[in-house]
């Protein structure tokens, strides 16, 4: 059956390179017509492939309708949420996740630090949208025409003599992070709070979220903040390989 299963499966990823005729699934699968046609049927009645005029077969609607429902109700929090904990047990800082939505950066979740000395945020409050590590790494996902649309409308608060100045800085630092895969805050909205953040993605590579880890420099140093960045790059990537379906069965 294990192999039944295989088989059938192995044909969906044949048919997403385009329409294969009856022959050409029985020399992929290397299997006889009969067999290959035993499993397209089973597949056609299920709506996951369709058959054409051609006599040629192609990827159901069905299967786009799953795909989407399947993307409509992850909740990327609930994925996310245990691996942020384990972050903070691992350096004891603040951490948060954020979406973008409707023109705004706002915050989904957080992790408290364990130092008494901590930052003010909370889940559901739109960050500094111009120098928050986690808004620039949403932004730079967008293609480059909106990413300016976005940049030429945004106002650029003075919070500090490191805040971005104008959109011709904002759009060369989204370019920047859009390269290197991360970002940082160091001292852009307070004086005293350093962060730093890296994506979250989808199945097809987009950037669904981005969560950061924060910390006063009472606590830790820009520099030394800056250490964590592996840790941080590999969280979000361990999010990542959950969200989009990627990571490995475990076995029960």
């Amino acid at each position: 059956m294990s192999q039944t299963v295989d088989r059938a499966l192995s044909i969906l990823p044949l048919l997403a390179e385009g329409p294969a005729d009856l022959g050409q699934v029985a020399e992929r699968l290397e299997v006889h017509k009969s067999t290959a046609l035993r499993l397209l049927r089973t597949l056609h009645e299920h709506g996951l492939v369709y058959r054409q005029s051609d006599q040629r077969y192609r990827l159901g609607a069905r299967l786009f309708a799953l795909a989407q429902e399947a993307v409509e109700n992850l909740d990327v929090r609930e994925i996310a949420h245990p691996h942020l904990l384990a972050l903070n047990e691992k350096c004891g800082h603040t951490v948060h996740l954020a979406v973008y939505e409707e023109q705004e950066v706002l915050y989904i979740d957080k992790v408290e630090s364990r130092y008494p000395v901590r930052m003010y945020s909370r889940i559901g409050k739109p960050v500094a949208i111009t120098v928050a590590a986690v808004a620039k790494l949403l932004l730079s996902d967008l293609p480059e025409a909106e990413r300016r649309a976005i940049a030429e409308k945004l106002d650029y608060p003075t919070y500090t003599s490191r805040s971005t100045p104008n959109a011709a800085a904002f759009l060369k630092e989204l370019s920047a992070v859009r390269e290197q895969g991360w970002a940082t805050d160091l001292g852009g909205h307070e004086e005293s709070i350093n962060c730093v953040g890296a994506p979250i993605r989808g199945a097809d590579g987009r950037v669904v979220a981005a969560m950061s880890v924060s910390a006063p420099n009472v606590v830790v140093t820009a520099d030394e903040l800056l250490t964590l960045l592996p840790l941080v790059r590999r969280t979000a990537d361990a999010i990542s390989r959950e969200y989009s379906g990627k990571s490995p069965l475990k076995e029960a």
